[in-house]
């Protein structure tokens, strides 16, 4: 996501520091910090403190974020990093022209529960679900906290940076049982490297020599 001018970066920065001086400068949470870069601008926010910012980022008249464009999560099991999980909000304002990127990271890695936006932008409400089904995190007051796109008693969160890529279990039909019967996976691992073989003459364009590309 970028801001439609670097102008725009600097002025919602400022405003960001000044609404918000007191979190910045007196939490124990390192957290709570401004990052700009490429001209993208991310506020970290300690869990505690994410509902009232954000309370205070859609209705303060220097930032009016009236549009909650997106909610995901990241999974940092490759890079290490601790906490290994955070969930990521991108705020617009149409009326301010300004966009913002909003990182919380849930410190107890058993619960992951941040609290709902539901109640802020109801565009919160399956996207919440989302993250829920694809990662696992809990997002206390939520009004129907269900799975969205995994089936029924699926286990596990697809997303998940240790989550197998064939999956765990599988459903199928059982002729003698006449009935669907969960059992583990049948597929294969496979090298996942992508081979792309030329024929002779493909670097010749000309239409004496033609040319093939099989990708495999």
């Amino acid at each position: 996501m970028s801001v439609s001018l670097p102008g725009s970066v600097f002025k919602l920065e400022s405003a960001l520091k000044a609404v918000f001086s007191r979190l910045l400068e007196e939490s124990q949470n390192p957290r709570a910090r401004i990052v700009v870069a490429a001209q993208e601008i991310s506020f970290e926010v300690p869990t505690g403190e994410l509902y009232r910012v954000m309370r205070q980022l859609r209705d303060e008249p220097i930032f009016l974020f009236d549009s909650l464009v997106d909610i995901t999560a990241v999974d940092y099991l490759d890079m290490k990093k601790t906490p290994r999980f955070a969930v990521v909000y991108h705020l617009l304002s149409l009326t301010c022209n300004h966009r913002l990127r909003v990182r919380v990271f849930p410190e107890d890695e058993s619960s992951l529960t941040v609290p709902s936006m539901v109640a802020l932008w109801p565009s919160a409400n399956w996207m919440e679900r989302e993250a829920f089904d694809m990662f696992g995190i809990i997002f206390e007051g939520h009004p129907d906290l269900r799975r969205l796109l995994t089936d029924y008693g699926f286990q596990g969160h697809p997303l998940r940076k240790d989550f197998p890529l064939s999956g765990e279990k599988e459903k199928r039909y059982d002729e003698e049982k006449r009935a669907w019967v969960e059992v583990p996976v049948t597929v294969e691992p496979r090298e996942n490297v992508r081979r792309v073989f030329h024929s002779p003459g493909f670097a010749d364009h000309t239409p004496q020599s033609p040319s093939v590309l099989v990708v495999k």
